[in-house]
């Protein structure tokens, strides 16, 4: 395997790292010059993708490195389109939905297969990081969609999303839902969740937030994630000679 294995920490860091995405791009963008932001954003995205490509396995800290990376500069470039370009946020979301559409159909096409466990080869992990980036740029669509153009606020969104992600784990636990339909479907949703949370904590209390910086929630979103991911990888270690390793 050269990505992570499915598993309620997975849940949990992706949850984290979808709310971090959010956070630090709403600071950097104003705390330096959104130019710089964004071009720097892509410069550790890229760096970050290819220190995951090269090590053709899962390792902890670099996968999840990738995928912070990934969100950071994935809400930048969704950003990007509505404050820049002045695109609707329905359009992009409709966008950047159709973009993740043939990102699946042509990753089916090529290799028949959408299971992350499948991901065993370095062209089927690029169409799995080809879907992660598109699924990170329409969450963040999304969820501005529902709290702005949509009126229900960073509460409602969070509200609203965390009903949704329950439906494909019902789906899956009890409908006898396919699976792999189940996790995109899940994964998808996890984007506009976190942004939801990230914006509901960080922005001021005058736009309906709760006022405790994006700034300060990015670093606490980080500290969870390093905290995690580093637990992660003691477990992942060899046990040293003679010593057992921790039960699960």
């Amino acid at each position: 395997m050269r990505v992570a294995e499915i598993s309620t920490a997975f849940w949990v860091i992706k949850g984290l790292s979808t709310a971090l995405g959010e956070s630090a791009s709403d600071y950097l963008v104003l705390a330096i010059n959104p130019v710089v932001a964004v071009l720097a954003g892509f410069v550790a995205f890229a760096a970050a993708l290819a220190v995951q490509l090269a090590r053709g396995r899962y390792t902890p800290w670099a996968y999840w490195l990738a995928v912070v990376m990934v969100g950071i500069f994935g809400t930048m470039a969704a950003d990007v389109v509505h404050v820049v370009l002045g695109v609707p946020y329905l359009v992009s979301s409709l966008g950047y939905g159709a973009v993740l559409a043939g990102v699946f159909w042509l990753w089916w096409r090529v290799e028949e297969t959408l299971s992350v466990h499948a991901v065993t080869t370095w062209r089927r992990e690029l169409f799995y990081w080809a879907a992660v980036a598109a699924t990170f740029a329409t969450g963040t669509a999304v969820g501005d969609l529902t709290a702005v153009t949509l009126h229900l606020g960073y509460a409602g969104s969070v509200l609203l999303f965390a009903a949704a992600i329950c439906v494909p784990a019902i789906g899956y636990r009890w409908w006898h839902w396919n699976p792999v339909a189940a996790f995109w479907t899940a994964y998808v949703l996890t984007r506009p969740l976190g942004a939801s949370v990230a914006d509901w904590t960080g922005k001021s209390t005058e736009v309906g937030g709760l006022g405790w910086g994006d700034g300060r929630m990015a670093l606490a979103f980080a500290l969870l994630i390093a905290v995690l991911v580093a637990r992660l990888s003691w477990r992942a270690s060899p046990a040293p000679l003679g010593v057992e390793a921790a039960p699960d």
